[in-house]
């Protein structure tokens, strides 16, 4: 067991984030966490990743509270752009390796070349699908113990989708935990083996995907229609 949360709660205000949530990750899986918009997961993947602090309850990680040390085994990615307009894509990489003792620079080329990025590009310059992928070459250059990527597949179009799922997919093995939170779920089918459903901050279930496929002959695509159907527009 890697990553676990007991009983987690996280409120801003009068809003319930994320409710009661108990949830164990191993390694050696790619999991998949879906929802809608809003329904909990970047709360819950920036409480893993020690960003945000628990209201109630608490994250471990190889059974000890997520923290500053804890951080060091941890590549997050978010939502959010979070370079400086004066940076080349080089500048990215050099300030990955100031800050992050697993990061390699060697590795960090190699992704920018199969994602199609040069160093010499400005992020200011970026479109949505260079920065997107960008944001997962840097992220995956790191040699960590878990990866989690917030919508990796957002905004970008179907050939950057395929190359961002191959780098996933190439670095995933036995002694990595991968997550990846979407709603995007046909892209998420294509390479997670397990599924995290989270529905109004509050966990539905965590399932092995080829499990229900062969029990239930139910699909992920299908199990996410049957818990929120009645909700999406």
């Amino acid at each position: 067991m890697m990553l676990e949360s007991k009983e987690v709660t996280k409120q801003f205000g009068s809003k319930i984030a994320v409710d009661h949530i108990s949830l164990s990750l191993e390694k050696g899986h790619i999991y998949a966490m879906l929802g809608p918009n809003g329904s909990g997961k970047t709360t819950w993947m920036k409480l893993a990743a020690g960003l945000l602090k628990p209201t109630y309850g608490m994250v471990c990680f190889n059974g000890e509270p997520v923290s500053i040390e804890s951080r060091k085994h941890v590549a997050y990615m978010s939502t959010e752009p979070y370079f400086y307009n004066w940076m080349t894509v080089k500048d990215v990489g050099k300030y990955y390796q100031d800050f992050f003792e697993d990061f390699s620079y060697d590795r960090y080329l190699t992704l920018l070349k199969q994602m199609e990025l040069t160093e010499n590009l400005k992020t200011k310059a970026l479109s949505s699908g260079m920065m997107a992928k960008l944001k997962i070459a840097v992220t995956m250059a790191r040699d960590a113990d878990v990866y989690m990527l917030d919508e990796p597949f957002n905004g970008i179009d179907l050939l950057a989708r395929d190359e961002i799922r191959a780098c996933i997919v190439g670095y995933a093995n036995e002694d990595k935990l991968m997550l990846m939170s979407s709603h995007l779920v046909e892209e998420m089918e294509a390479i997670a083996d397990r599924a995290v459903f989270i529905k109004d901050g509050k966990l539905v279930e965590n399932v092995d995907l080829e499990e229900m496929r062969t029990q239930q002959g139910v699909s992920m695509a299908d199990r996410y229609r049957q818990i929120y159907g009645h909700t999406e527009g």
